[in-house]
C-alpha cells in the first residue's frame, strides 16, 4: 500500500481536519514492514500535529514479503530471504566481471548470451548488471549469489563455483523470470558427478554427445566417462592401431572439440579402455591375443594375460590417448576377465596359473596375475598424474598381489561370481565411486532383468550412499564415497536410437544430479520436482 501525508500550512479549523483526515489514512495503512528488502517510513499520529506546518514525510515506498528460494534442478542447499523487488534482466543490464577475476570472461559471455543482455567484461558494475568475481575461501565448486539493489553478485573460490551460480541464474530467470532478492550460499555434496555413455557398443555422434555435455552443465554435473573400447567396437580413431578401430568412430578432431566444450563448462572427460576383458575389438584384429581355456574355448573379449604382446599393444593405446584427454581422471576398466569368472581358474586356465606362480611365487593364482595386469597398466598411466579407476569387480581379496591404494573403486554390481559387498572395500580404505546397477543403470533393450531407471526412484530412494542394491552402507562412510554417475549401457544397440537414449535419460540423470549435489531427504514432492525440472531445463 502506498502512504501519503498531508502538505502545505493548514490552521484553525482546517488543522483539525487534516488530523482526522491522518488518523483515517494512518488507520487504513498496513504498518511499517522491515527487513532489507523493503523498509517504509511511518506516518506521525494525530496527536503529534501540534504545528501549522507539520513535518514532511519521506517519498512513498513500496513493501514487498520476504523473498522465496529461487526454483532450480538440482535445488539450492541455502537461501537467506530478504525483502526486495528481486533481478530481472533489462535492455540496459549487463553481465561484468570484477577486477583481478578476468578469466571469468567465458562464463561471462555464456551467461549474457542465455539472458540476452550485454556482456560488458571488467568493468565496474552498474544498476541493473549482474557481477561475476572470484574470492572467498568456500569448499570448492562453491559459491554465493547475492541479490539486491537490482544487482545480483556472483562469487565463488574457483571458475567451477562461478560457473555453478550462473546456472542458478540462468534456470531461475528461465523458470519464472527473476532471480528472488536475498543470498543463495551453495556447493556440491559429492565432488564426483557425473554421466557414462558406452560409445564402443554403440555408435553415437559427437553432436549428440556435445549436446549431454550442455544437459550436464546445467545440472551441475562435472564428470563425462567415456567408454569407448568393448568386444563390439573401438570408437575413436588411433594412428597406433588403426586396425582396430570400427568404421563408425569419432575422430580425433571430434573428440578434441568434445573434450574442448566439456572443459569450458567445468566437466573433465574420463576415457576407458577397458582390460583385459572386453577387448573383442582388438582381438579381431590380433587373433593371437586370444585367451583359451584347457579345453581349448575362447571366451569373448578376454585377451590372454600371460602373453607380453597383450600388454604390449594396450599399453601403447594408453600411451596414444592420454595425450588426447587431458582431464585429471582415468578409467582402467578391469572387469569381467572371464577367466576369473570360472569356479576353477587355476584348472580352467591353466596356462595363467603357471604365468601367475611363475612372476609371484609358488602361492600366487590366477587372481594375482589379474591384480599384477592392473597395477601395471596403472604404472603406465600414472606418471601423467591421473587419478586412476577400476570397476569393483577388477578388486579380489586373499592374494599375494594387491591392487594399488591409489586406484578408486568404481563400485557397480554385487551379482559377479564371489562378489563382495561395498564395506569390503570402504573398511579397507577404499575410496568409492557410486554407480549402483541397481539404479543407475540404462541398459539398452533392458536385458538380465535390467529395467530402465526412472527419476522417480532415485529421487525417492537412492543417495549415494546405496552402493549395491537397496540398502545404504553405514553413513560413517560418507567421506569415501566420492559421488556417482548414471551409466548408459549398450548392450542391445538397436533397442533404441540416439533420440530415443537422451529422451529416456534426461529425468532419470537430472534426479541423480539432485542427490549428488545435496544427499539431503529432498523438501519438494518428485511430482513438484518433475515439473519444475522441465520448466527450467
Amino acid at each position: 500500500m502506498m502512504r501519503y501525508s498531508i502538505r502545505g500550512p493548514q490552521a484553525g479549523s482546517s488543522l483539525l481536519a487534516a488530523a482526522v483526515a491522518l488518523a483515517t489514512l494512518t488507520a487504513c495503512s498496513d504498518g511499517p514492514a522491515a527487513g532489507p528488502g523493503g523498509p517504509t517510513s511511518g506516518v506521525g499520529t494525530p496527536s503529534a500535529v501540534t504545528s501549522a506546518t507539520p513535518e514532511p514525510s519521506p517519498t512513498p515506498t513500496r513493501t514487498y514479503p520476504l523473498s522465496t528460494a529461487p526454483l532450480t534442478v538440482p535445488a539450492v542447499r541455502s537461501h537467506e530471504a530478504a525483502r526486495g523487488p528481486g533481478w530481472r534482466p533489462a535492455p540496459a543490464a549487463g553481465v561484468v566481471v570484477a577486477a583481478g577475476s578476468e578469466e571469468l570472461a567465458d562464463e561471462g559471455r555464456l551467461l549474457a548470451g542465455e539472458l540476452k543482455i550485454a556482456y560488458r567484461g571488467a568493468v565496474a558494475a552498474r544498476a541493473g548488471d549482474v557481477e561475476l568475481a572470484l574470492g572467498g575461501k568456500g569448499a570448492p565448486e562453491s559459491y554465493t549469489l547475492t541479490t539486491r539493489d537490482n544487482r545480483v553478485r556472483i562469487t565463488g573460490p574457483d571458475e567451477a563455483g562461478v560457473f555453478y551460480g550462473t546456472r542458478t541464474l540462468k534456470q531461475s530467470v528461465k523458470g519464472s523470470g527473476a532471480m528472488p532478492e536475498g543470498k543463495v550460499t551453495d556447493a556440491p555434496a559429492k565432488p564426483q558427478r557425473g554421466l557414462m555413455v558406452d560409445i564402443a557398443r554403440k555408435h553415437f555422434t559427437a553432436g549428440w554427445i556435445e549436446a549431454r555435455v550442455r544437459e550436464m552443465a546445467d545440472l551441475k554435473l562435472n564428470q563425462l566417462g567415456l567408454h569407448f573400447s568393448d568386444d563390439q567396437g573401438f570408437r575413436i580413431e588411433s594412428d597406433s592401431h588403426p586396425e582396430i578401430v570400427s568404421a563408425q568412430h569419432l575422430t580425433k578432431a571430434e573428440v578434441r572439440r568434445i573434450v574442448d566444450l566439456a572443459r569450458s563448462l567445468h566437466i573433465t572427460v574420463i576415457p576407458e579402455i577397458d582390460s583385459p576383458g572386453h577387448l573383442g575389438a582388438v582381438i579381431a584384429a590380433h587373433p593371437d591375443l586370444q585367451l583359451r581355456s584347457a579345453s581349448g574355448r575362447a571366451p569373448r573379449g578376454a585377451v590372454d594375460i600371460a602373453n607380453p604382446a597383450s600388454a604390449k599393444i594396450v599399453d601403447e593405446l594408453l600411451r596414444e590417448y592420454m595425450g588426447l584427454f587431458p582431464g585429471g581422471y582415468w578409467h582402467l576398466g578391469a572387469d569381467e576377465y572371464v577367466a576369473l569368472m570360472s569356479k576353477d581358474p587355476e584348472a580352467t586356465y591353466p596356462g595363467l596359473a603357471r604365468a601367475a606362480r611363475a612372476k609371484y611365487g609358488p602361492s600366487a593364482r590366477v587372481q594375482d596375475l589379474a591384480t599384477g595386469w592392473l597395477n601395471d597398466r596403472a604404472a603406465v598411466v600414472r606418471p601423467s598424474g591421473r587419478t586412476l579407476k577400476a570397476w569393483n569387480d577388477g578388486f579380489f581379496p586373499g592374494g599375494v598381489v594387491d591392487a594399488d591404494k591409489d586406484i578408486e573403486v568404481e563400485y557397480w554390481t554385487g551379482k559377479e561370481l564371489g562378489a563382495r559387498p561395498p564395506t569390503a572395500y570402504l573398511s579397507a580404505g577404499r575410496k568409492v565411486v557410486n554407480l549402483n546397477d541397481e539404479y543407475l543403470y540404462y541398459v539398452l533393450g533392458e536385458p538380465n532383468q535390467f529395467t530402465y531407471p526412472t527419476g522417480r526412484r532415485i529421487y525417492e530412494q537412492w543417495t549415494p550412499l546405496v552402493l549395491r542394491g537397496t540398502t545404504p552402507v553405514p553413513a560413517r562412510y560418507g567421506p569415501q564415497i566420492l559421488g556417482g554417475r548414471f551409466a548408459v549401457w549398450c548392450d542391445l544397440s538397436q533397442a533404441q536410437t540416439q533420440a530415443q537414449v537422451a529422451d529416456g535419460i534426461r529425468t532419470p540423470l537430472t534426479a541423480t544430479a539432485q542427490k549428488l549435489w545435496d544427499e539431503r531427504k529432498p523438501a519438494m514432492s518428485w511430482e513438484r520436482f518433475r515439473d519444475l525440472a522441465a520448466k527450467v531445463r
